[in-house]
């Protein structure tokens, strides 16, 4: 019988490792696995027959054998790109080796017949559109900023002459560079008057500015939400960018009908976990003062306050003690 939960993600990774040990406290049986370590270090099979029309074997690494079957539920957090484990290949071979390590085994981790996914990479895949998530939303009963996605420099004056303050944002965040070193382009004001004609070289994504008072930040897992106010410094745009020490965490309630359509908009992404981010313009409890900025569908949540009660709830979504929606 089914009784496992597989564990998906890199070996860095201080947010699954809370998941697994809330799992350990109640003896749920897990395994542990990076996709990419692909090789002498993980062999698979999986068999495939009209008899048993799912997928039976094997995943193997240096300290664990899990046989496919019983695997009952996948948290898929955060593995390391297949491409990593083929970069010292030439062009061609590493782009045929990462394609087909991501189409036969990732293909298998990703259809296991009856396993409880948190979240299916499909589902992830689909929701880290901006402009899906921003639609959803509005379709869910969010409020949101006004927004432009464009490259033409025409319709970005326009769109700035009609709001007092504009703000860009970027679609993914800063892919690492040469060196393997990452960095990050933050939410910030734009002056129209340096709008020029290079903006026609790829997308961009512009938002009025609205007059918050404070961010929150509201994790959903399963049927639980934690809430978050995140009050930081006046004046600024980005929470993310600057002193974290400086901010403060006040633990906030949600109100019912944001509740409601957070729960609606996941379960249209068919996501079972979500990290929303809002702008709060006015009183807590009135929910048009929540304007709906983004929702990242594998968000950390491990350095916010009571992330321990939100591995529990995790631990209660993977273990099928509570239900996923």
């Amino acid at each position: 019988m089914a009784s496992l939960v597989l564990v998906v993600t890199a070996l860095e990774d201080v947010t699954a490792d809370m998941v697994i040990n809330a799992l350990n406290r109640r003896a749920v049986p897990v395994a542990r696995i990076d996709p990419a370590d692909i090789g002498p270090g993980l062999l698979f099979d999986a068999c495939l027959d009209p008899a048993a029309p799912a997928w039976r074997g094997r995943l193997r690494t240096t300290s664990r054998e899990v046989e496919l079957e019983e695997v009952a539920a996948v948290y898929h957090r955060r593995p390391t790109p297949y491409s990593a484990r083929f970069a010292h290949l030439p062009r061609q071979q590493c782009d045929f080796a990462t394609a087909e390590a991501r189409h036969g085994l990732g293909g298998v981790l990703n259809d296991l017949h009856g396993a409880r996914y948190v979240n299916h990479p499909a589902a992830v895949t689909r929701a880290d559109f901006k402009p899906a998530q921003l639609q959803a939303a509005v379709h869910s009963g969010l409020t949101i900023p006004p927004t432009l996605v464009t490259n033409d420099v025409e319709a970005a004056r326009e769109f700035a002459t009609r709001h007092s303050r504009v703000v860009d944002k970027t679609f993914r965040g800063l892919p690492p560079d040469q060196s393997g070193h990452a960095g990050a382009i933050w939410t910030q004001r734009v002056d129209p008057g340096t709008f020029d004609d290079s903006l026609s070289v790829t997308a961009h994504l512009f938002q009025a500015e609205v007059p918050k008072v404070a961010d929150v930040r509201v994790t959903v897992a399963g049927p639980r939400l934690f809430a978050q106010r995140i009050t930081a410094p006046a004046g600024t745009v980005d929470w993310r960018r600057g002193d974290w020490n400086e901010l403060v965490h006040t633990p906030i309630a949600v109100p019912a009908s944001v509740e409601v359509a957070l729960h609606g908009y996941l379960d249209g992404f068919g996501l079972v976990f979500g990290c929303f981010d809002f702008a709060l313009i006015g009183e807590e409890n009135d929910p048009r003062h929540w304007v709906w900025l983004e929702c990242n569908p594998n968000g950390q949540w491990g350095w916010l306050p009571g992330a321990d009660q939100t591995a529990e709830t995790f631990a209660d979504v993977l273990s099928g003690e509570e239900p996923a929606s």
